[in-house]
């Protein structure tokens, strides 16, 4: 997404904004009783990593689709160097995890089918953010940030994810090689080949970046002010993000059983709310399935992608308001409003058909050794790159990190 003009202040520079601060808060602390009381401690865990992730988000302004875009557009490398560095450090901490090497604790791989819906639902997927403005933790912590145009895309992404669930089983039994696990050989041996790629990886985009602007911005910056008051108040270095990004991820992994993901949350949302307006989505075969069956009887409290996406929009709320950059003033030309709509779609309905965003479905995937996240990771690229040549017709512009 685009950096709003109150991001690109001196940092420090602006006065935190108590009320968005303490509203976070206190919503937190309230809903974090609710969620004690009525669902359990390990729910209650995962909100506050939730919670974690979103203020992580902010403050490292990280985020896929502004990584991608700029690389693409103006051929620098900084933000997906960042994306390498924590997929290199997830893999490090993930692969002995789910492989079953540590005694006693027990997490299950994000392997999804690789075939050609997460080829077609990648591909749509990053089209997609690339006119939404983010992917799928850049729309929820830039809407939690009080961005009017992301609560848009967040409104149309549910919106796309219902639609997805209506069409999944077809896309489902389009030509797939199935569930393939990268660790099959053992998990030491994967580990050494993923990290070797990604170094690859990592030597192209700077490489690039080199060819076109004859330096290499560095990930690591020095900033001059304390310790703490850039961790509480931002902007973070990538890499800090990277670093934080990896190990609440770890938390996520071992607390919840399975890695950190976003959209079935979106999904559900948006079949609560039909459902309300009378329409049965149990008639539909993706949800009667065990687990969406259950999703669909009780309160998204009881939800983990529900949990922790709430927990990341308050999170990055409070870290707006710790900033000072909470709902800054922003243009909402139509152009812009009807990217944000398609964007949305197309991000919800890619989302389904890719058993996941680039959180659930590509970085998941990848660092718990699943064949369908390097898949999810060129489709998604081609569909950005597609996304990114069409954004001049909706009058966006080519900044940002997000």
């Amino acid at each position: 997404m685009s950096a709003p003009a109150s991001a690109l202040a001196a940092p420090g520079s602006a006065r935190p904004d108590g009320f968005a601060l303490g509203l976070a808060l206190a919503a937190l602390a309230a809903l974090s009783l609710v969620v004690a009381r009525d669902v359990g401690t390990r729910q209650l865990l995962l909100l506050w990593i939730g919670f974690g992730l979103g203020a992580s988000l902010f403050h490292a302004s990280f985020g896929f689709t502004g990584g991608w875009r700029t690389l693409l557009a103006r051929g620098s490398s900084r933000g997906v160097r960042a994306q390498i560095l924590l997929l290199a450090l997830s893999s490090v901490l993930f692969f002995p995890v789910v492989a079953g090497a540590l005694p006693g604790v027990r997490a299950a791989a994000a392997l999804a089918p690789a075939g050609l819906s997460v080829l077609v639902g990648a591909f749509l997927f990053g089209t997609g953010m690339q006119l939404g403005g983010g992917c799928g933790s850049g729309t929820l912590f830039t809407a939690g940030s009080g961005h009017v145009r992301m609560l848009v895309t967040l409104a149309f992404f549910v919106a796309g994810s219902l639609i997805g669930t209506a069409h999944l089983h077809w896309w489902a039994e389009l030509p797939s090689v199935g569930r393939v696990s990268l660790l099959a050989p053992g998990w030491a041996p994967a580990l050494v080949a993923q990290l070797a790629v990604l170094g690859a990886l990592y030597l192209a985009a700077t490489r690039w970046e080199r060819r076109r602007h004859g330096r290499v911005r560095p990930l690591l910056e020095r900033d001059g002010r304390p310790f703490l008051t850039r961790l509480v108040r931002g902007p973070w270095p990538l890499w800090w993000g990277a670093v934080a990004l990896a190990l609440l991820g770890l938390a996520t992994l071992v607390v919840a059983g399975f890695p950190w993901s976003i959209t079935f949350a979106f999904a559900l949302w948006g079949a609560k709310l039909a459902q309300a307006a009378g329409v049965d989505v149990t008639q539909w075969p993706y949800w009667n399935g065990a687990y969406q069956q259950l999703a669909l009887s009780r309160s998204v409290l009881y939800e983990t992608t529900s949990v922790m996406d709430f927990g990341l929009l308050l999170g990055a709320m409070a870290a707006a308001g710790a900033a000072g950059r909470f709902a800054p003033a922003e243009p909402l030309p139509a152009r812009s409003l009807l990217a944000a709509v398609l964007g949305g779609l197309l991000m919800g309905y890619g989302a389904r058909l890719a058993y996941g965003c680039n959180i659930g479905g590509m970085l998941a995937g990848i660092v718990t050794g699943s064949l369908h996240g390097w898949l999810w990771l060129a489709a998604g690229f081609a569909g950005s790159a597609l996304g990114v040549r069409l954004r001049p017709w909706f009058g966006l512009d080519g900044g940002g990190r997000r």
